[in-house]
This record gives C-alpha cells, sequence and structure tokens, in this order.
C-alpha cells in the first residue's frame, strides 16, 4: 500500500495546488476551499513560530470536531510541531494532567471550555486562543496578521506529528507518538478499506471526536485524496439526517451507540438515506438485530473495523459482503494489506495454532513511535525482542484468517465507543471513606454494548449508597467513566493469594454471550 506523500503537510500542499477551488471541509461556521485550507495553515504555522514554537514542541487543541483542528495539524506538520487533541470529556483533575504532560505551549480551546480551563494549573501553557470565529483573538483573527508563507520544514516520515493520549491500566493517561508515516499509511488503508475515492464526490460526515484516533485519520483519509469532509460539533441524530440529506453525504463512521440512535430516528421519521454508500462502525461489533434494522431502511454498505490508538487507527476490516454471514459477524475481519496478525502466549509470547485463543499481537507499518516520555510502558507493549509487534491486550483467535475478539487482558471496559479502564474508576472510588474494597467490570448494555460496574465492600459500621457515591465519582471523573450501577456486596472473590477474580464477578453477566465484551 503505497501514497505519493511524505508528510502530512504535503496532503494540503498538493491538494491547494492542484484542485484549490474544490470544498475541502464544511464546519459549522464555514466551509473552506483546499487553497484556504492551505492558506489558512501557512498563516497559523507562521504564528506558531512568532511565538518560539519549533520542531518537535506541542500544541494542543481542546476543540469538538471543528475545522480549526484541523488546520492546527496541519499548521503543526508545516514546521515540524505535534497536534494534541484533548479530550473535553475528561474531568478537569484529569485534563489538567494530560496538558500539563503533553508539555503543550499553546492551547486552541472552544470558548465553551474557557471556564474549565480557567481553573487549571497549567503553568507551561504560554499562548492561549479561541477556536471559533467571532471571538476577539479567535484563532481566524490571530492568523490573519501573519502571511500565509509555508514555512515548508523538511519533515522525516518517522518524525511525530500526532500525539494522542490512551488510559492505561495503572490510570495515568499515556501520549500516543503517531508519525507522519503511520497516518499516511492508515490514509491508504481506510481509503481502501471504505472505497473512498476523490474522483467520485466522496463526502465524508465527521463525528467521531477530534481526540480519538478514528476521529483525525477517517477525517485526514478523505482529504489525502482530495473529498469533502462535512464536520459536526457533536452526534444529534435529527440533525445528523438533516446533514445527511442537505451535504449528499457518501460515507460515515460511528461507533455502533450511534448507528442504533441513527436507525431510530430513521424509523420515526420514515426516511432513507439514499446518498449514504458506506457506514463504517468500530468500538464493538453490532448485533445482528441492528444490522437487520440498517438494511431495513438504508441501501448503505455496512463495515467493521478494529484498532487502536497504537496502531494510528486500524488493523483489521469485515468487509461489506462478509455481514451476510451470520458467524462472520462475529469475527472483526480480515488484516489490511501491510499487516501481520498473530496469537500468542501472554506470558511468553509463544506463537499459538489457528483456533486457540491467546493475545492478539499485530505487526504494522503503522505501529506507534512510543508511548510520549514513557519508554517502560513503551517497552511493554512493544518488546525490544518483539521485532516490531505490537501487544494489542485483545484475548483472541484466528480462523480463516478472520480475527474473532473473545476478551481483554486489560479489563478495558467500551461503552459507547469510549476506552474505560477500570483500574482508573476503582482508585477513585477506594478514596471514599465509606469504601473497604472495590472492583470495576464491564456487563452488557443494549444501548451502549458495555455499561460500567462497581462492586463495592462497604467498611464495617460505615454507610453509603449508590447516589453517594455516584457523586462522589462524577466529582473526580469524567461521567462516562462513572459506574452506571452499583452492587454492595459483603467480599469481593479473591484466590487463595488474594488476587482479585474479577471473571467471577462478571460470569453472571456474560452467560448466554459468545464473547465476553460488548
Amino acid at each position: 500500500m503505497t501514497t505519493m506523500f511524505t508528510s502530512i503537510a504535503q496532503i494540503v500542499r498538493h491538494w491547494g495546488r492542484c484542485t484549490g477551488a474544490a470544498t475541502a471541509v464544511v464546519s459549522p461556521f464555514r466551509s473552506w476551499t483546499y487553497a484556504e485550507l492551505d492558506e489558512e495553515s501557512n498563516r497559523v504555522a507562521q504564528g506558531l513560530l512568532s511565538l518560539g514554537i519549533k520542531s518537535g514542541d506541542r500544541v494542543g487543541c481542546l476543540t469538538r470536531n471543528s475545522a480549526e483542528c484541523l488546520i492546527l495539524l496541519f499548521a503543526a506538520a508545516k514546521i515540524g510541531a505535534v497536534c494534541t487533541p484533548l479530550n473535553w470529556r475528561l474531568a478537569p483533575s484529569e485534563l489538567e494532567f494530560v496538558i500539563g504532560h503533553s508539555e503543550a505551549k499553546l492551547l486552541v480551546v472552544d470558548s465553551a471550555f474557557l471556564p474549565t480551563i480557567e481553573s487549571l494549573d497549567l503553568s507551561r501553557v504560554e499562548t492561549l486562543i479561541i477556536a471559533e470565529p467571532g471571538f476577539d483573538g479567535s484563532l481566524a483573527a490571530w492568523a490573519a496578521g501573519f502571511d500565509p508563507v509555508d514555512p515548508e520544514y523538511p519533515s522525516c516520515s518517522d518524525e511525530t506529528v500526532l500525539q494522542l493520549y490512551s488510559s492505561g491500566t495503572t490510570g495515568r493517561p499515556k501520549g500516543v507518538e503517531i508519525t507522519h508515516a503511520g497516518l499516511l499509511y492508515q490514509c491508504s488503508a481506510i481509503g481502501e478499506c471504505f472505497g473512498i475515492r476523490g474522483s467520485d464526490r466522496t463526502v465524508l460526515l465527521d463525528v467521531l471526536p477530534n481526540f480519538h484516533v478514528s476521529g483525525s485519520v477517517v477525517c485526514l483519509s478523505l482529504l489525502h485524496v482530495g473529498a469533502v469532509v462535512v464536520t459536526r460539533p457533536e452526534f444529534a441524530p435529527e440533525q445528523i439526517l438533516e446533514t445527511i440529506d442537505s451535504y449528499a453525504v457518501t460515507h460515515a463512521v460511528m461507533v455502533p451507540t450511534m448507528i442504533r440512535m441513527l436507525v431510530q430516528a430513521l424509523v420515526a421519521k420514515r426516511k432513507s438515506l439514499p446518498s449514504l454508500r458506506v457506514l463504517g462502525y468500530g468500538g464493538s461489533p453490532v448485533s445482528e438485530a441492528v444490522l437487520r434494522e440498517v438494511q431495513a431502511v438504508s441501501s448503505s454498505s455496512l463495515v467493521q473495523i478494529y484498532g487502536m490508538t497504537e496502531l494510528s487507527g486500524i488493523a483489521t476490516c469485515l468487509a461489506s459482503d462478509d455481514h451476510a454471514d451470520p458467524e462472520l459477524l462475529r469475527s472483526a475481519g480480515r488484516a489490511l494489506p501491510g499487516i501481520e496478525l498473530s496469537i500468542r502466549g501472554s506470558d511468553d509470547g509463544q506463537l499459538f495454532e489457528e483456533g486457540k485463543a491467546g493475545e492478539v499481537w499485530i505487526r504494522s507499518p503503522s505501529v506507534m513511535k512510543g508511548y510520549f516520555r514513557n519508554p517502560e510502558a513503551s517497552s511493554e507493549v512493544i518488546p525490544e525482542s518483539a521485532d516490531g509487534w505490537l501487544r494489542s491486550g485483545d484475548v483472541g483467535y484466528l480462523k480463516k484468517g478472520y480475527l474473532f475478539i473473545i476478551d481483554r487482558l486489560k479489563e478495558m471496559i467500551i461503552s459507547g465507543g469510549e476506552n474505560i479502564y477500570p483500574t482508573e474508576v476503582e482508585n477513585v472510588l477506594s478514596a471514599h471513606p465509606a469504601v473497604a474494597d472495590v472492583a470495576v467490570i464491564g456487563v452488557p448494555d443494549p444501548t451502549w454494548g458495555e455499561a460500567v460496574k462497581a462492586c463495592v465492600v462497604l467498611k464495617e459500621g460505615v454507610q453509603a449508597d449508590a447516589a453517594d457515591l455516584l457523586a462522589f465519582a462524577r466529582q473526580r471523573l469524567a461521567h462516562y467513566k462513572c459506574p452506571k450501577s452499583i452492587d454492595f456486596l459483603p467480599a469481593l472473590p479473591r484466590n487463595p493469594s488474594g488476587k482479585l477474580m474479577k471473571r467471577a464477578l462478571r460470569a453472571p453477566y456474560w452467560e448466554g454471550k459468545d464473547r465476553a465484551i460488548g
């Protein structure tokens, strides 16, 4: 799989010169042609240089889906800096840690997040700029003061250009360093997976957050071929239907929760989506029932993807034709060209034969450079002796080339497409004065795939109810990480050595399911 570009900056340079008048991005505020996207990213790049930002420096972006985040990414690429989209759903203390760890010198921020930013200790941040137009000192107004001259930094393909934060089992988020080469490989891979072409008016609806790897790389895959991205800051089903109709959207990528909501809105309005050719999904499989509902109201081809931030995007794809086979619907599809899969023992890395379940290892041209300022964690995921193989932390098996994911070594919960790590939630709940012991697990949920459940043992003689614990958690965690339900138990199951047996806690809830994840 090849690409004619060697850096992300070359995408807007090329299309800005070749088809400059063609629409590139449509946001709620305005539309941008490729020439305008190229010119504006040049202005912002010159502005960054004027602030002393140089190659290797981080620039943060705390915005919902917007053209401004893309402009900042291209501008950073043009001077060798690194764009760091930030998760606006995090609790203030979590956000403060991530911004500090990223060492961002500049933040581009939606005005709605200013009250949160003002409450944080951001001693490293030297410049704060409002993203939306219409504000004094907005990004557009600030950039207007600089000449639209391309700095033409000579990027190397293995340089970091994007840094995304992925939580870990220790509860501390880790900065995933993604390179030009990794992103460009993913642009080609996703283009092939979804049949993206610039020449036949391909239009993507962008509703995935830009702080998710899918949100960033799917947008780039459209711009990579000179197509159109219609970006919306949030997912509101009725508004999304109107957007698809208005812009004749041909492609969309969503998490299964969004698809369920979209189908419900379509049924309620008795509408169809004639323009939508491909509907991609990831984060968790779509149930066969939802699949049939989609097929009843739309002729869209369904494509499932499986990947992770550490891969800069996706590893496997379940093609549209495979969706006709009920057994294959349980799989995550086949590896993309250039990607290798293997199943190994989690303790010794021993290679397993087909059909035997073990840890999924992946080798890809788009594997991350490593975790920023965290060599120990990097070597755990990409062992030095593993010849470029990445340990996914997922448990699965291979059958006739198809990957079947059945569990997670990391015990990560995926709810509505968001990764939630039990240890992080447990650390917060265990700080409550009434809690003696706690375990957090994922349980089946018809809407979100999985829901967070806390199993709590209270201290002897101390009283607390679910509402108390939930309020405590919400002050310290993003709401999507907080438990949806709390069970109070006399004790948690442990083996003779005292190790918590989470499988025993989860088993009753997953009984009768063909996989132990949503």
